[in-house]
C-alpha cells in the first residue's frame, strides 16, 4: 500500500482495478479478446483547460503499453478529444494542443462577453487545430474495437444522452462538438442528429457513472479535479452560471444544480473507493492530482500552471501502475518528462512525417 500522508491514504497497490489491468497487458489480449469475464471501463473527465489532466494520464497510459487493455472508454467535455485523440492512436503530440494551440485569445477571449464572438471559439477547435494543426483520425476511431461513449446534454428532453454508436466520422465529430458546447461561452445550442444539445458535463456529473451504467465490473477513472474534500456549499459562480442556463431553457439551470449536487456525493464515493475497493457497486479507482498539486481551472492557459498539470499527472498514472510510493511524488524523486519528438508538415500543415 502507498505510504499514508498526512493520515490519508491515496490508493492500494494491489487495487483489483490497478489488477485487471496489469494481467491483461501481461496477457496481451486486446478488446473483444481478453476471454477474462471482466468489462474494464476507462473514464475521462474534461472540465476545458482542466482537461490537460486526463490527456497527459492517457499519454502515460500509452507510454506504458496499455492501449488495448480496455473495453470501453467513457468522456464527455474536453475529455471526450481526450478519449479520441487516444484511441486514435495517438498520445503525446495532440497533448500539446493545451500548451501550443489552446493558449490564445484566438480560443478563449472573456472580452467577447461584449464584443463579437463566442468567448470560448469551438470552431478554431474543431476546424482549424482538430483538422489541421493536429490533425484527429475519426475514421480509425469509429472503425476500432474498443467502444467510445460520448456524454451529451440534451436541452430539449433536459436529460444526458450516452452515444456510443457512431455513424460515421462526422456523427462522431458532430457528438464531440456539442459535448464541448459549454453554455455561456458559446452562445445557444449545440446540435446533434438534430436535435439541441449542449455540454455533456451539465447533466452527466462523472463520467464514471456512464461505466458504472454501462455494466463495467472494473473502472479506471481519471478525474481532472484535485483530491480534496468537496464544498458543502454552491459557490456564486455556479448560480449564476445554472441562472443564465434557466435562461437558455426553462428547467436546465435547475437539472445543472442537481448535477452538481450530485457530482460533489459521487466525488466522496470515488475518494472512498479508492482504499476502498469492496465498498463500490463495481471496482472504480479514480485517480485525480493530489492535494499539493498545481490546480487547473477551466479556463486556465498560462503556460508554466499548464505544463506543470500535465508532468503531475503523467507521474500520477506511472506511479499508480508501477507500485511507486505516493511519498517519491511528493518529495521529487519520482517525476516525469516529456517524449521529444519531431513532425514535419507540408505548405498546408498537414503532416508528413
Amino acid at each position: 500500500m502507498n505510504d499514508a500522508l498526512d493520515g490519508d491514504r491515496y490508493w492500494n497497490d494491489d487495487h483489483p482495478v490497478l489488477e485487471l489491468v496489469r494481467a491483461r497487458a501481461k496477457a496481451g489480449t486486446g478488446p473483444g479478446a481478453h476471454g477474462d469475464g471482466m468489462r474494464l471501463g476507462l473514464a475521462v473527465e474534461g472540465g476545458g483547460m482542466r482537461g490537460i489532466v486526463s490527456a497527459a494520464m492517457l499519454t502515460a497510459l500509452d507510454d506504458l503499453g496499455l492501449n488495448q487493455v480496455f473495453d470501453a472508454v467513457y468522456s464527455c467535455s474536453s475529455g471526450a478529444i481526450n478519449a479520441a485523440y487516444y484511441l486514435s492512436g495517438s498520445s503525446w503530440y495532440p497533448l500539446t494542443i493545451y500548451f501550443d494551440d489552446l493558449p490564445t485569445k484566438r480560443f478563449l477571449d472573456f472580452r467577447r462577453f461584449v464584443l463579437p464572438g463566442p468567448v470560448l471559439d469551438l470552431r478554431y477547435v474543431f476546424e482549424e487545430v482538430l483538422a489541421l494543426r493536429k490533425p484527429l483520425d475519426y475514421a480509425r476511431i469509429v472503425e476500432g474495437a474498443a467502444e467510445l461513449h460520448i456524454a451529451v446534454s440534451r436541452t430539449d428532453t433536459l436529460e444526458p444522452e450516452w452515444v456510443s454508436e457512431f455513424k460515421s466520422a462526422e456523427d462522431l465529430k458532430e457528438a464531440m462538438r456539442a459535448s464541448c458546447w459549454l453554455p455561456l461561452a458559446v452562445p445557444g445550442t449545440g446540435e446533434f442528429r438534430g436535435r439541441p444539445a449542449v455540454d455533456g458535463g451539465v447533466l452527466t456529473a462523472h463520467p464514471s457513472l456512464m461505466a458504472l451504467e454501462d455494466g463495467c465490473t472494473h473502472v479506471l477513472s481519471l478525474s481532472t479535479k484535485p483530491l480534496q474534500p468537496p464544498p458543502t456549499r454552491t459557490s456564486p459562480g455556479f448560480v449564476a452560471s445554472a441562472a443564465a442556463m434557466e435562461r437558455l431553457r426553462n428547467g436546465l439551470g435547475r437539472a445543472y444544480l442537481k448535477s452538481v449536487k450530485a457530482y460533489r456525493s459521487h466525488r466522496a464515493r470515488l475518494q472512498r473507493w479508492m482504499t476502498e475497493p469492496e465498498a463500490s457497486p463495481a471496482y472504480v479507482l479514480d485517480l485525480p492530482p493530489l492535494p499539493w498539486m498545481a490546480r487547473m481551472t477551466r479556463h486556465a492557459i498560462a503556460p508554466a500552471p499548464v505544463l506543470t498539470a500535465a508532468r503531475e499527472a503523467h507521474a500520477i498514472m506511472h506511479a499508480a501502475y508501477l507500485g511507486i510510493p505516493v511519498q517519491e511524488l511528493r518529495d521529487g524523486r519520482f517525476s516525469s518528462l516529456p517524449r521529444l519528438i519531431t513532425v514535419r508538415k507540408d505548405a498546408d500543415g498537414r503532416i508528413v512525417s
